[in-house]
C-alpha cells in the first residue's frame, strides 16, 4: 500500500499491526509463492521501473548528486538480476519461523519449547538505493513481518513502482498480505510513526551516519543499524604479497560506495617496502586517492593522512594508509578509529590470524579475504535488511535469523505450581531434549 502525507501515522501502523497477526499464520508455501510472484512482476514490469529510474536519475544529476550517490540510485537491469537471484535464494531457504530452538523438560509430561517467531512490525528508512526496497520487502515476508518502508526523496519515482509492483504480487497470492508492505512518502509521517513504539517493533535505518543518529535520537522504538562503515584491512608481515594486493583492490574498488567496503589500510613496517608500491600502482590504475601516514608517504607518493582521516567513511575512491610496527598495533588502531563493522587480515601465519579474529571488536572479522564479503546474499542470509553493530538481538548483516525473535512453549498435563511448592514439593527435572 502507498500512503502520502496525509495520511494518519497511527492508522497505518495499526493496520501493520494487523497484517503482522496475519503474516504469523501463513504457511511457507504461501510465503514463498508471494516471493516467486513478486519476482515475476519485477520482471513483467522493469520497463515501467527503469523509466521511473531514469527520471529519478535525470532529476539528481540536475540536483548535483555525486556519482557515488547516482550509483547507489541507478536500478537497471543488473541491479534487477541482482534482485531475482536474492529473491530466488531466499525461495530456497528453509522457514525461520516454527523452528525449535530449545526443548526442556522440567518434570515428567511438562515440556518447555523456545520457538522461532516473527517480531511483529519493522520500519525500516533507506537512502539512494531503490533495491533496497525490493530485499527488504522480500525478507520481511519471508520472516512473517510486516513492513513499513520510507525510501530517500531522490528515488521516490522507482520506490513507488518497486512498492506497487511487490504489492500488486504479494496480494494476488492472498489477501492476508493486504497492508503487509507499506511506502510512506513524507518525512513528517515518517516521524510521527517513530513516537508508536506500541505499535511498531524495530526500527532499522540504512544510510548515512546523520540519519541513523538521527534515528536513534528521535525514537524509543529499539533501532537497529550501525552508524557508520569505517572497514580496514591489515596486511601482515607474514602475508603473501600478491594475495594482499588482489584482496585490498577488491575491498577498496569493486564497489567503494557501500559501507563493507575498506576504508583504511594497515601495513607491518616490515612488508611495507615491498607492498605499497604494488599496491599503491594497483590503485592508480583505478583513480584512488592515497592519504599516508609519514611512513607511508616515505614509501609511496600521498596526500597527508590526518586524524580525521582514521575516523572517516570515505565511501569514495579515497583511502588512508597507515604502517604499523606488529599486530596488536593494527587491532589497537582498529578498536579505536573502527565503526565495528567489518575488519580483515592478511596473513599466512595462523597464530596471527587467529589473535587478530579474537581481538578485533567488530560484527564480521575476515582473514584472507575482502571485506566486501560482509553481506547478507554472500553470507547465505537471503539477502539483508542491513548490517548490525549492535550487540543485542542482531550483529552483523541481519538476514532473516535477525528478523526473528523467539517465544516459549509450555505443555503440561494439568501440572500446577502448588505441586512443587511446600514440604512435599516435586522436584523439577530440568532435563535437556534439544
Amino acid at each position: 500500500m502507498l500512503w502520502g502525507a496525509m495520511d494518519n501515522a497511527r492508522e497505518i501502523a495499526e493496520r501493520s499491526r494487523e497484517a503482522s497477526y496475519r503474516l504469523q499464520r501463513l504457511s511457507i508455501e504461501t510465503r514463498n509463492k508471494a516471493l516467486a510472484a513478486i519476482a515475476d512482476a519485477l520482471s513483467e514490469r522493469k520497463e515501467e521501473i527503469f523509466a521511473a529510474n531514469r527520471l529519478d536519475i535525470e532529476s539528481a544529476q540536475k540536483a548535483g548528486l555525486s556519482q557515488v550517490l547516482l550509483k547507489r540510485l541507478r536500478f537497471d537491469q543488473q541491479k534487477l538480476d541482482e534482485a531475482l537471484r536474492s529473491i530466488s535464494s531466499l525461495i530456497s531457504i528453509e522457514d525461520p519461523i516454527g523452528r525449535i530452538l530449545a526443548r526442556t523438560e522440567l518434570d515428567e509430561g511438562l515440556i518447555l519449547e523456545k520457538v522461532s517467531t516473527p517480531i511483529g512490525v519493522i520500519a525500516v528508512i533507506f537512502e539512494s538505493r531503490p533495491d533496497a526496497l525490493v530485499q527488504i520487502s522480500s525478507l520481511c515476508i519471508k520472516s512473517g513481518n510486516a513492513v513499513i518502508l520510507k525510501g530517500g526523496s531522490e528515488a521516490e519515482r522507482t520506490n513507488r513502482a518497486l512498492a506497487s509492483a511487490i504489492y500488486d504480487a504479494i496480494t494476488g497470492v492472498a489477501r492476508d498480505f493486504e497492508n503487509a508492505v507499506q511506502l510512506v512518502s513524507s518525512r513528517e509521517e515518517m516521524g510521527s510513526l517513530l513516537q508508536l513504539d506500541d505499535l511498531i517493533d524495530l526500527v532499522i535505518p540504512r544510510g548515512s551516519n546523520e540519519l541513523v543518529r538521527a534515528i536513534k535520537e528521535s525514537t524509543r522504538i529499539p533501532v537497529l543499524g550501525h552508524a557508520s562503515g569505517i572497514c580496514h584491512t591489515y596486511v601482515d608481515r607474514d602475508a603473501d604479497i600478491g594475495m594482499a594486493v588482489s584482496i585490498c583492490y577488491d575491498a577498496k574498488c569493486q564497489y567503494p560506495a557501500v559501507c563493507n567496503a575498506m576504508e583504511t589500510l594497515l601495513v607491518h613496517q616490515e612488508i611495507a617496502q615491498e607492498f605499497l608500491p604494488r599496491m599503491a600502482e594497483k590503485f592508480r590504475s583505478a583513480n584512488v586517492e592515497l592519504r599516508g601516514d609519514d611512513a607511508t608517504r616515505e614509501i609511496i607518493p600521498s596526500k597527508p593522512a590526518t586524524e580525521e582521516d582514521w575516523r572517516t567513511e570515505y565511501n569514495d575512491l579515497i583511502l588512508s594508509i597507515r604502517v604499523v610496527a606488529s599486530v596488536d598495533e593494527a587491532i589497537d588502531h582498529i578498536n579505536r578509529y573502527g565503526s565495528h563493522h567489518t575488519d580483515a587480515i592478511v596473513t599466512n601465519n595462523e597464530a596471527t590470524a587467529r589473535k587478530f579474529l579474537d581481538s578485533v571488536d567488530s560484527s564480521s572479522v575476515l582473514w584472507n579475504c575482502s571485506t566486501r564479503f560482509a553481506d547478507g546474499y554472500r553470507y547465505g542470509l537471503g539477502a539483508e535488511v542491513g548490517i548490525s553493530t549492535n550487540k543485542t538481538h542482531a550483529r552483523g548483516p541481519v538476514g532473516l535469523e535477525g528478523l526473528t525473535i523467539y517465544k516459549y512453549r509450555l505443555i503440561g498435563r494439568g501440572h500446577i505450581v502448588s505441586d512443587y511448592i511446600g514440604e512435599n514439593a516435586k522436584r523439577f527435572t530440568h532435563r535437556k531434549l534439544i
